[in-house]
């Protein structure tokens, strides 16, 4: 009641309490509020439009996260549907005109994965895969768009002439994971069952896929990536619904004098932050609409969606838009709970109490504890709890949160003397350091979160990551086929030699080998009989001297093997070289050959792709190739790194040989595919929480500038130089800069710490965050900079004008 109701009340009548006022006194005062969020002139509308600027990044960057579910989903269901028979492949079906003969081919291209199918038609009516309108005949591709574009441009020449076949159409978006994905389905008319082609009747699971559970370590990995990108996204809208705090409270003071009591002043404060925050919500949504319809032609990180895959959960993305103006109005009130606005002014402007440590140093033990409540997340019966991990790390970084503010009070406090700028910047924080807390506070905890992030992965790296004992120094690709005979594979292994880049070729031609006589062959002893230069033999096998026509008898070492081995291969004993594949054909006979009597022995070593060989080893000259037929052939190739595209090379020789050919580069380590998606998923979310990380600081430095507007104009018109003036506000930055950053450190590794524990590993690398604060720190320097012209401008004279 005001004072003049309660002049003008009936005697003996006590004015109503404040929790006797109606709905519509509440609603009447959250509309004024509203009011003076798009009134006042210039001034009111900045101070909303940067609220709504900054609650929009937020709400932007939020209905994303709430896209991943139906992203992921959607990426899953075209990834099965354009599978042939299913996930897992259970056999051929039975031929007919509906039938399709198909064969897996995949390259790369500059480090650019490629897959694709070789398909042929068992009739005129076969199964289409998805997305692809007709069949292509041998020649001809049916390509996705990104594939199409790629071999259309300048880029692709090279590409061109690996995928030289007639395009006839594209893979609609039924066909494709992504809209950026390189995929193709080449026709060939060489396929067949026996040369490894499948045949399919049905793309697509027939049943509900199922798919293998993921690792405990990797879900809590997940759930606390989740925390780390999404915890600075609610701080920074906490601070933007605070925006213009100072000038909001003046108000307040004004509404006092003209008679409204304390508790409408905050409902009209509360109204105020919810309009900005309404208005943001609409400017999230709008900025989120947008960059979705961007997100087709997009690619960040290698990775792109497609629309309609962006479409937020029902309930998440109600949940956001709800809940942001909600947390806006409870945020205003709890923070004008250690205010008193009276009518002749705000007390806040006084020198407030000394903040207390011990209910923020809660939080973070509290969360550390609720962590390592957990016990450990490895092992074979291992069980993870997704809510108590995101309830325990949200509790450690907010309560890093909780704890900035003290410290940055405590350090400047204690600070005194020295140059003129840092004077006038000590001071200002020793005045009003909440401000200067706030506004580093996204990228404490996003620092804090990035660190425990780079300490968890260091940890588990060694788990899913293998050593594939592949040599890259001895040989840096591999090529390998089954030809029809020995002769081909020659050829082949010759070509390899003959291209661009190759400086050396381990090309390996082998067959399966056996004792002759009456039983089957499956029943006979049996080995494998390896042919090639000395040269390619010295990397098989430890061989005291070679030449050519010579022959060895190669043990691995293995009793078992080499039993085998001796019952097989008989110095001067004939020797069976029709292979098992060989047999399958009709009116297939033995095809001997005796086995020199002076057959060396030797010890197998380990190639450079990690396999080892035994058997027969034969140079070129000790045996006719021609006599091998259904060898099995493999080049390992050594690529001078100096000539450009020298991969690509091989790669192009390998598909002009047989474009089912398998190509791979070698290489020491292969990482889990999970663990690898996870981690690409992490960095692009730590680019965009980056992103807006630099956009809220700007924005929020300019609203405390915009602020102190007339304090900087009256500071140049006394005469201080706006050269001093600068410094002190890079100095103002600096100190909670510093000190928030040393906190996200001691933060950072210690949730880091805790998660290995959890995951039962133990930590690799203590000073990951070296680089990580020194990115944290040129992002605060590199919005410093920015902020510089406004600054310039604000200290004119006529900033000193007032209305």
């Amino acid at each position: 009641m005001t004072l003049l109701e309660q002049r003008d009340a009936p005697a003996g009548r006590r004015p109503a309490s404040p929790a006797a006022s109606s709905a519509p006194a509440w609603l009447r005062d959250l509309l004024f509020g509203a009011r003076f969020a798009v009134s006042g002139g210039r001034e009111g509308w900045t101070r909303t439009l940067l609220t709504a600027v900054g609650v929009g990044l937020g709400v932007a960057l939020l209905l994303g996260a709430a896209s991943a579910p139906t992203l992921m989903a959607g990426r899953h269901e075209r990834a099965t549907d354009r599978l042939a028979d299913g996930k897992y492949f259970s056999g051929n079906a039975e031929r007919s005109d509906s039938t399709l003969l198909w064969q897996y081919t995949g390259t790369e291209f500059r480090d650019r994965s490629m897959e694709g199918r070789l398909v042929k038609p068992d009739g005129a009516h076969p199964v289409l895969p998805p997305g692809v309108s007709a069949i292509p005949a041998p020649g001809e591709l049916v390509v996705s768009p990104a594939l199409r574009d790629l071999l259309g441009s300048s880029e692709g020449a090279l590409l061109r002439e690996r995928l030289n076949g007639r395009i006839i159409g594209t893979i609609g978006k039924a066909g494709l994971v992504s809209p950026g994905e390189f995929y193709y389905y080449a026709g060939s008319d060489t396929l067949s069952v026996e040369k490894d082609a499948q045949r399919t009747a049905v793309f697509g699971s027939p049943g509900p896929a199922e798919d293998d559970p993921m690792d405990p370590a990797l879900i809590a990995l997940i759930a606390l990536i989740c925390v780390v990108l999404l915890t600075p996204i609610a701080i920074f809208i906490s601070t933007a619904v605070r925006f213009g705090g100072d000038q909001r409270d003046r108000r307040l003071a004004a509404l006092r004098l003209i008679g409204a009591d304390a508790r409408s002043v905050r409902r009209i404060a509360a109204g105020e932050s919810m309009c900005g925050s309404v208005l943001g919500v609409v400017i999230g949504a709008g900025i989120f609409l947008g960059l979705r319809r961007l997100s087709g032609s997009v690619e960040l990180l290698g990775l792109s969606a497609f629309p309609g895959d962006l479409t937020p959960v029902p309930a998440l993305a109600a949940l956001i838009l709800c809940a942001v103006p909600v947390c806006a109005v409870a945020v205003t009130l709890l923070s004008l709970r250690s205010v008193a606005i009276e009518p002749l002014g705000v007390v806040r402007n006084a020198v407030a109490r000394r903040r207390k440590l011990w209910w923020r140093v809660l939080l973070p033990v509290a969360g550390a504890v609720v962590l390592l409540t957990q016990g450990r997340m490895n092992g074979p019966e291992a069980s993870v709890r997704p809510v108590a991990i995101v309830t325990g790390a949200t509790l450690l970084l907010f309560g890093l949160v909780t704890l900035l503010p003290w410290l940055v009070e405590a350090v400047v406090s204690r600070l005194r003397g020295g140059p003129v700028p840092w004077q006038l910047a000590v001071r200002r924080l020793q005045l009003t350091s909440s401000g200067a807390a706030r506004a580093i506070s996204g990228i404490t905890v996003a620092v804090a979160g990035a660190i425990a992030l780079q300490l968890l992965f260091g940890a588990m790296n060694g788990d899913f990551t293998t050593m594939t004992n592949q040599d890259p120094h001895r040989a840096q690709m591999n090529a390998s086929i089954r030809v029809a005979n020995g002769t081909l594979a020659q050829e082949m292994i010759n070509k390899f030699r003959a291209t661009k880049g190759v400086t050396g070729v381990i090309g390996t031609i082998e067959n399966s080998v056996s004792a002759p006589g009456p039983k089957p062959v499956e029943e006979r002893p049996n080995s494998r009989l390896v042919m090639g230069t000395c040269t390619t033999l010295r990397e098989l096998a430890t061989l005291d001297r070679c030449e050519d026509g010579d022959t060895f008898l190669v043990r691995s070492g293995d009793e078992e093997v080499d039993q085998g081995i001796t019952e097989t291969v008989r110095p001067g004993r004939p020797l069976d070289l029709t292979s098992w594949e060989a047999y399958e054909k009709p009116d297939m006979k033995q095809d001997l050959w005796t086995v020199p009597k002076d057959i060396r022995t030797a010890t197998a070593r380990t190639d450079p792709g990690g396999d080892r060989h035994e058997g027969i080893f034969v140079t070129p000259s000790a045996l006719d190739v021609t006599r091998l037929p259904g060898a099995e052939t493999t080049a390992m190739l050594q690529v001078d790194p100096s000539v450009p595209d020298a991969e690509e090379y091989v790669r192009n020789t390998a598909a002009a040989i047989d474009p089912g050919m398998n190509v791979m580069t070698f290489r020491n380590t292969v990482r889990d595919r999970d663990y690898a998606s996870i981690q690409t998923g992490l960095q692009l979310g730590a680019t965009l929480t980056m992103v807006l990380i630099a956009v809220s600081m700007l924005v929020t430095m300019l609203e405390q500038l915009r602020e102190r507007r007339k304090l900087l104009a009256a500071l140049a018109a006394f005469g201080t130089r706006r050269s001093a003036i600068a410094w002190s506000v890079l100095w103002q930055t600096t100190i909670p800069v510093v000190l928030g950053l040393a906190l996200a450190v001691v933060g950072g590794l210690g949730l880091g710490a805790v998660m290995a524990r959890l995951v039962g590993d133990t930590v690799q690398d203590w000073f990951v965050f070296l680089p990580l604060t020194a990115v944290g720190g040129g992002l605060v320097l590199a919005v410093t900079l920015l902020s510089l012209p406004p600054l310039w401008r604000m200290m004119r004279p006529d900033g000193l004008r007032t209305e």
